[in-house]
């Protein structure tokens, strides 16, 4: 391992800045880590907290509704689901109202609430999801992946409290996941005391690392490089983390296909099942 300097550019900068941080959220109590350091972050940039609602979608599950149900089991079902909605929305309600950042707003989506959910992303600068749905559990499971893969959004998830003003690990191969995550990561990363750029030189082409740093430069942002040997990528990062004590991970989503990913585990998959950093990732 080599441990070098990058020495251009300066910590302190502004410019890119976030104004718009969402939380999607279903009301259950899993979700309050995630609320909490969502409203750290909006806090850092002054931005606007935008707390999404997403309730279960009575038009996604009426399909299931049809041939074979009667019309008594149907109405009785989609009462069920909208009582459970309301439960679930006062919970919702209820976080909310603990919050104590001032710069705050709750909004309860829509039906059809993926294309509601959709165009809140598209209107978000950051969206903040809890460990349990990056981990495909609860109910905002799937929204996460959607998120994430089709909507293409900056994705914060919060596992354990943070120093915003601490250290970040930047893990890069110069793959396009990997390098759309360094660059959209640019403003949380300019409020972080130390920067790692991490990575092992290996792949095709091989990663130089020294180039991620001097596009950071040029931000104005100077980071420190620690170029990994070769061996267990998910070890490998973790054991960099561990080594800088990062508050948190920038790394890319899914580099492969989603499909080769999910049949042979790959590192993104690792990364959000089995470990406990907090992450912010792009695809």
């Amino acid at each position: 391992m080599t441990d070098s300097i990058v020495k251009q550019g300066r910590q302190k900068v502004t410019g890119q800045a976030w104004s718009r941080i969402s939380v999607p959220v279903s009301g259950a109590v899993s979700e309050t880590l995630a609320l909490e350091l969502a409203a750290q972050v909006a806090e850092a940039f002054q931005a606007q907290l935008n707390i999404l609602f997403t309730p279960p979608d009575p038009a996604e599950l009426a399909p299931w509704l049809g041939e074979g149900f009667t019309g008594t089991v149907q109405m009785s079902t989609m009462d069920s689901l909208k009582l459970a909605a309301e439960e679930s929305e006062v919970m919702a309600r209820s976080q909310f109202g603990a919050i104590t950042y001032e710069g705050k707003l709750f909004t309860a989506l829509n039906s059809p609430v993926w294309q509601d959910l959709a165009m809140e992303t598209r209107l978000s600068d950051l969206m903040v999801f809890s460990e349990l749905s990056a981990k495909g559990q609860g109910m905002l499971s799937e929204a996460f992946q959607q998120v994430l893969m089709e909507e293409r959004a900056g994705v914060l998830i919060a596992r354990k409290p943070f120093d915003i003003g601490g250290t970040a690990l930047v893990a890069w191969d110069g793959r396009e996941p990997s390098s759309r995550a360094a660059r959209r990561g640019l403003p949380l990363l300019k409020k972080a005391s130390k920067v790692v750029v991490t990575g092992a030189p290996c792949g095709d082409p091989p990663s130089d690392l020294n180039r991620l740093a001097a596009y950071y430069a040029a931000h104005g942002l100077a980071v420190e490089i620690d170029v990994l040997p070769k061996g267990d990528i998910l070890n490998q990062l973790l054991s960099a983390n561990e080594r800088h004590q990062a508050d948190y991970m920038v790394a890319g989503a899914f580099g492969r296909s989603r499909l080769r990913e999910f049949a042979f585990g790959g590192t993104t998959r690792a990364l959000l099942q089995n470990t406990q950093l907090n992450l912010y990732m792009a695809h």
